[in-house]
């Protein structure tokens, strides 16, 4: 293990502060801390006093630098830093039920998904974090309007008050048109779904039963409309895909003709919000969803004719839930207990995710009732009659209150030190003695009566970067669960990290030290931002305060990490796999919540992030211009480009692009000449890549420079149909 600011030892040079430099520090703080202090000639004696202090500080420094490396961790470990264990990934898991089912129906927690198992890679396991309920959902209005707004004002009931509702939950009548006669777009209606039971994250189709009477006169591949839901603050897209739209888009001629029976109906299928909470819009009440006829694109024709139903239904077909890369383990056995302190067990399975309220030891003493013990960071605060142990969360020992040794009160030894003092006819020495041998020991936390059961009831273990997986590959359910016909994840697995480094704890000590755990400065959340992602959490900014933003909102911007595998693959890391999960968002905030001072509100965002395609010519030095070498030389240029243009392992010092750095072409130049092979370049071209709306766009033309902006993140990425990867090629000169 070597530290970079560590020179080898026995050189140790952790603080180079020279007696002239700490005096010369002291001299210019006087302005500052006492600027009545005008003074500051050598015959002073406030003078003195600092170059007597400066003096001592010199030889604390001396003798600090000559601590060893082994002592230098013992001394975190007595401040009480500890390395961060593992962090797991979190995606969201789709499960599909094999039928519609007559009552509601709960997916417990803790039910794992993993993906492929192959012959050189494990499966990787996922768990639900929380039970999913999939309701059983009725359609309590259908309402029109002429143009979509965020507060609905004027609704229009076409259905529910001439319709028929059958014993199955169709809605049936005469014919009714979606949009208006003569449809534009911004037309729209409106699904008020109601429900006795929570719908939040289900899967719902909606059957409608069109007539087959005209065309719409629109693509049904591609239909101008747009599905949304509201989650109590905006209204959400809940369309997955075009395919999941069986009706194509509301055109019952054209299914048609493709040999479908409008009249029997046709599915569109909606993945909604984690939160679709019952709201009030004018005098209509239930869950919403939206169907827009949206503004069509070039060479796009819109509906000329309103499309017309007969029949509607809504069916809960599964749910979304969030999950994590953990394992779930129950009713662990520890050992028995030999009534001896500090005794020590160990998990059979590591790292050690943090623990939950319903994961947690239980201590059953020999003919007595099982008893509930609590896990604390440290036994500084336990007393012997504290049910108190500690995990370490990357080896897995747990460990329950030790038996130390230590001097007794303080109260004691003045008492036997003044009797030393005065005159007596005991001997002296004794008296000394004594109080040499005035010690005594002290429980910190309870022991376990001996021979108690201990057992862990449940805890989870998992986590690292390797759990960063990718869309649509947890695909398996580890057991078969009654009514689920199949899982998948939609979106990628993001912000698993691995266990921290003793490097990296070593670099973060002195910022541990600086914050004392109390958010004021700007720094201050930087650092505590980074704690309370549990490790999951690459970089933090706090964005300093101007004009334009409210006063007593503290804005920090999130980087988690991501797994850097595919920088090494020469494809690069796409900026989704940096999105800041609700989970992790909802932890930071908790954190941060407890730390910030009273009256700041703290607001969580994603840097804006700019790729770039690197587009240049290559001239190859004539020991490496044969086929093999070609290739071999163009993947490591791309690797380069990938790795130096990324918000992890970017910029000069390969610690994550700055926030705020502009690309320049020289800076492309120069990492492509420290490549071995490369003889001179041709034109470099920088090609920015930004997202509009839901989408990235690559620019046509070139730049000279690319400026994320101060609040932006340069990355880069392969996509082929994007065009964001780095076309170099290969000439002959």
């Amino acid at each position: 293990m070597n530290f970079d600011f560590l020179p080898k030892l026995p050189f140790s040079n952790l603080d180079d502060r020279t007696f002239d430099d700490l005096v010369e520090e002291c001299i210019m703080r006087i302005p500052r801390y006492c600027p009545e202090w005008t003074d500051h000639n050598l015959s002073d004696p406030g003078i003195t006093l600092i170059e007597l202090f400066a003096w001592l500080t010199d030889q604390m420094l001396l003798r600090f630098n000559q601590v060893p490396r082994k002592n230098y961790v013992a001394f975190l470990e007595l401040l009480g830093i500890r390395l961060q264990p593992s962090a797991p990934a979190r995606t969201e898991l789709t499960f599909y039920l094999s039928a519609a089912l007559p009552e509601a129906f709960t997916i417990p927690a803790g039910l794992e998904a993993s993906t492929l198992q192959t012959e050189t890679t494990e499966a990787i396991t996922f768990s639900t974090d929380s039970p999913l309920i999939i309701g059983k959902p009725r359609i309590q209005h259908f309402l029109t309007a002429q143009i979509a707004e965020d507060i609905p004002q004027s609704l229009r009931e076409r259905v529910t008050s001439s319709w028929t509702r059958e014993s199955n939950g169709f809605w049936t009548g005469n014919e009714i048109s979606i949009f208006e006669e003569e449809p534009q777009p911004g037309n729209c209606f409106y699904l008020a779904i109601a429900s006795d039971d929570p719908l939040d994250g289900n899967v719902l189709d909606i059957t409608f039963q069109g007539a087959a009477a005209t065309p719409a006169g629109i693509n049904p591949n591609q239909p101008p409309r747009k599905w949304e839901a509201w989650d109590g603050e905006h209204w959400q897209p809940v369309l997955l895909q075009e395919s999941d739209d069986d009706t194509g888009g509301f055109s019952f001629y054209e299914l048609a003709q493709q040999g479908g029976n409008p009249s029997q109906g046709a599915d569109v299928r909606l993945h909604l919000p984690q939160n679709w909470p019952v709201t009030n819009f004018t005098s209509y009440r239930g869950r919403w969803l939206r169907c827009t006829f949206t503004v069509t694109e070039t060479n796009q024709s819109g509906y000329n004719r309103p499309p017309r139903i007969t029949g509607l239904a809504v069916q809960s077909m599964g749910g979304t839930v969030r999950a994590s890369h953990s394992t779930f383990i129950e009713d662990e056995r520890l050992g028995i207990s030999d009534g001896k302190p500090g005794q020590t067990f160990e998990l059979q399975s590591a790292p050690i995710l943090e623990r939950k309220e319903n994961e947690y030891i239980l201590v059953t003493p020999a003919g007595g009732l099982p008893q509930k013990w609590t896990e604390v960071r440290d036994f500084a605060d336990s007393s012997p009659h504290h049910f108190h142990y500690t995990i370490d969360s990357i080896t897995g020992t747990i460990q329950f209150g030790p038996l130390i040794r230590e001097p007794s009160q303080l109260k004691q030894q003045t008492q036997v030190r003044s009797r030393i003092q005065q005159p007596s006819l005991n001997d002296t020495s004794v008296q000394v003695s004594t109080l040499e041998n005035n010690q005594s020991e002290h429980q910190y936390g309870a022991i376990p009566p001996r021979d108690s059961e201990i057992k862990m009831v449940a805890y989870r273990t998992g986590g690292g970067r390797e759990g960063n997986v990718q869309a649509g590959t947890i695909q398996f359910l580890k057991s078969a669960y009654p009514y689920i016909a199949s899982v998948i994840n939609h979106v990628p697995a993001i912000n698993g990290a691995d266990a921290e480094s003793l490097e990296q704890a070593v670099i973060k000590a002195p910022r541990i030290l600086r914050t004392r755990d109390r958010a004021v400065t700007a720094e201050d959340f930087e650092v505590l931002g980074q704690q309370a992602g549990a490790g999951a959490i690459a970089r933090v900014r706090c964005l300093p305060a101007n004009s334009q933003r409210q006063a007593g909102i503290v804005n920090l911007l999130i980087v988690p990490f991501a797994n850097t595998d595919a920088i090494a693959q020469g494809k690069g890391i796409k900026p989704e796999e940096f999105a800041l999960s609700n989970a992790l968002q909802e932890q930071i905030l908790s954190y941060l919540d407890e730390r910030r001072l009273l009256g700041v509100q703290i607001e969580l965002q994603e840097p804006n992030y700019v790729g770039v395609s690197v587009q240049t010519e290559v001239a190859l030095e004539p020991a490496y211009d044969n086929p093999f070498a070609r290739e071999e030389i163009r993947l490591n240029l791309r690797r380069s480009l990938y790795k130096y243009l990324n918000p992890l392992t970017g910029g000069i010092d390969g610690k994550g692009w700055p926030f705020g750095r502009p690309v320049y072409t020289s800076d492309i130049v120069a990492l492509l000449q420290q490549t071995p092979g490369v003889r001179h370049l041709g034109p470099v071209l920088l090609f920015p890549i930004r997202k509009q709306g839901e989408n990235w766009r690559r620019q046509p033309s070139p730049e000279q420079l690319i400026d994320p902006g101060s609040e932006g993140l340069i990355c880069s990425w392969a996509d082929t149909n994007l065009r964001s990867n780095h076309d170099i090629q290969i000439i002959n000169r």
